[in-house]
């Protein structure tokens, strides 16, 4: 790849080639791909053999071994199946926090899963919203389609305020076919997460859950008094910073990172902790190598 981006540079492009997704449960794509599954079944790749069963289709037999062995096999075959990654991307203001911005992290995390499935060829969908926005990358295949997915993430702007519960139930109505699906925010919306996670169950996807938060969302710097601003809604809130008040917003923060850890591992889901100031290159090649969802 000649060209260059801010998201991706050619040393982990060249790791991220040597790499694919891994999905537990398998899927039978509605058109025929070129990924060879687990199952066997009619397709292009011979498998095995078994012997004949009443009511199989005598298409299959070979009849070539039938004339040696005066038995009758069926050949088996690898189905060839498409696999569908969907991510959905948070978009809201609050993601725009924190040196590095979390958004711009969570992009790189994006354009990196997506980078895997288009050089495999996967399908893969984005979705990126906000309460008020939504911007849609189309089903794409090919590694050939690469520039055209790293220049609309390039494009997106953090904005608006945080409806994830409406925005992920959408985003799982919109992308029902069944396949691994992808939501990176930073969870923090007033209304909780479970609402949202909930629609990612049904249909029986692979889910991966990352969530992103700052450095300094995680451990506070700041002491005394303070105004501080929510950055979606405006509201402003006094406050004075004290040693108590940072251990009570340790505490809340744990119980929320803790919580939705849980959530997701009593329901097989896949979650990923992650601070804006990692590099993205422990959290793909290291984490999601060691639990299985990358190889």
């Amino acid at each position: 790849m000649k060209r260059t981006s801010s998201l991706l540079d050619a040393a982990l492009i060249s790791q991220l080639d040597q790499l694919e997704l891994i999905v537990r449960r398998l899927f039978a794509g509605r058109t025929q791909g070129e990924k060879l599954s687990r199952r066997r079944g009619t397709g292009s790749e011979f498998a095995d053999y078994r012997e004949y069963a009443q009511g199989d289709d005598l298409r299959h037999i070979d009849w070539n071994v039938y004339g040696r062995l005066d038995r009758l096999f069926l050949k088996l075959f690898h189905v060839e199946e498409d696999l569908r990654l969907s991510i959905f991307l948070d978009t809201s203001l609050s993601m725009s926090y924190g040196q590095p911005p979390k958004f711009q992290y969570a992009k790189r995390l994006a354009a990196a899963l997506a980078y895997v499935a288009l050089v495999n060829l996967d399908r893969v969908t984005i979705e990126a919203a906000s309460e008020s926005s939504l911007e849609q990358l189309p089903p794409s295949r090919g590694k050939q389609q690469v520039w055209r997915l790293l220049e609309f993430l390039e494009d997106l702007e953090a904005q608006g305020t945080t409806d994830l519960h409406e925005g992920v139930k959408q985003f799982s109505l919109r992308n029902a076919t069944p396949g691994m699906k992808v939501v990176i925010s930073d969870f923090l919306d007033k209304q909780g997460f479970q609402g949202a996670l909930k629609w990612l169950l049904r249909g029986g996807n692979e889910v991966v859950v990352i969530q992103v938060l700052a450095p300094d969302e995680v451990k506070p710097s700041i002491v005394g008094d303070v105004s501080l601003q929510d950055c979606e809604d405006g509201q402003l809130t006094e406050v004075s910073i004290t040693a108590g008040l940072l251990k009570r917003y340790d505490a809340n923060l744990k119980s929320l990172v803790g919580g939705l850890r849980d959530y997701c591992r009593t329901r097989g889901m896949a979650y990923f902790f992650v601070q804006s100031g990692q590099p993205v290159e422990r959290v793909i090649l290291d984490a999601m190598r060691r639990t299985g969802v990358l190889r």
